[in-house]
């Protein structure tokens, strides 16, 4: 009969996980595993701090539903989302550099044309901004047809699947880019905003002294076949978060200007009235790995 004891229980579990047919199941878990025995080690981890903490991951199951994941929030809060995301799209000169998915994106969003607006019912009370820019490949050349899929807050700090009050799919939106790259649409400047705090995640960061507020932006995935797809935002400057995101998700070149415009011609292209504001942004794709292979 074994004899497991707190010298000998990690050696015995990583024995028994060396059997796995699956040879990266079997490094995932003895890393996982080394390095939990090694924490609770290092911190001479209490039954009853274990057992708050066991707690802690049940709640945070328990506030998960379809429109929320506070996993997502708990892994984004830690920076693991963050360090994920750079460990898995390393980005060529000229592609746009990625950041966190969120936990606030939406399947379905409605399809409107070029120019269009993302905005549904009265939007707000917000400034009106026009996003316009160009979608290029690694050569600097504009690809057409490149599909954007946009989501952002409405002025109220609240994405629509958190408001009752607000239109279904509001600021949420689909377009492709035109023969030349080119992209645009309508919408209310992005605001900061706080992530939910009612649940395990918002107790965790109050009592790491934290705050909860992200940075005013816009998600964006940019695609196309052929390229790697691009899960990103476009941060407002001058926003007093940038520098101090909850979740770090802030690139310094992800940051755009919104700036007021009195422009008419444009300001009668889009059904606007001046003055407005403009945020101009490219994307760049980098060639999928498959094209690339073939190149």
């Amino acid at each position: 009969m074994k004899n497991f004891t707190q010298d000998n229980v990690t050696e015995a579990i990583l024995d028994r996980i060396s059997s796995s047919k699956d040879p990266r199941f079997r490094e995932v878990m003895t890393s996982l595993v080394t390095h939990l025995h090694a924490f609770a080690r290092d911190v001479d981890l209490r039954e009853g701090e274990w057992f708050e903490g066991i707690k802690f991951l049940t709640e945070t199951g328990q506030k998960c539903d379809d429109v929320r994941q506070e996993f997502i929030l708990l892994s984004d809060t830690l920076g693991l989302s963050m360090l994920v995301v750079g460990l898995n799209h390393p980005k060529p000169t000229g592609a746009t550099e990625p950041t966190v998915f969120g936990q606030f994106f939406r399947d379905g969003a409605p399809d409107i044309k070029n120019g269009d607006s993302i905005v549904r019912g009265d939007g707000g009370k917000g400034e009106v901004t026009l996003m316009r820019g160009r979608v290029t490949g690694p050569d600097g050349k504009p690809i057409a047809g490149a599909l954007l899929d946009i989501w952002q807050t409405a002025p109220n700090g609240l994405y629509e699947t958190q408001d009752e009050n607000q239109a279904d799919y509001n600021f949420r939106g689909r377009l492709r880019s035109d023969k030349d790259g080119y992209y645009a649409f309508v919408t209310m400047k992005p605001v900061s905003y706080s992530i939910p705090t009612d649940g395990p995640v918002g107790r965790m960061l109050k009592a790491m002294n934290r705050h909860s507020m992200r940075p005013a932006h816009v998600h964006f995935v940019v695609s196309h076949p052929g390229f790697e797809p691009v899960t990103t935002h476009v941060f407002a400057s001058g926003d007093e978060y940038l520098d101090s995101d909850a979740v770090f998700g802030v690139r310094s070149s992800l940051v755009a200007d919104f700036k007021p415009c009195s422009d008419e011609a444009l300001a009668k292209k889009y059904g606007l009235k001046t003055p407005f504001l403009l945020a101009e942004y490219d994307f760049g794709l980098a060639l999928s790995q498959k094209q690339r292979a073939a190149e």
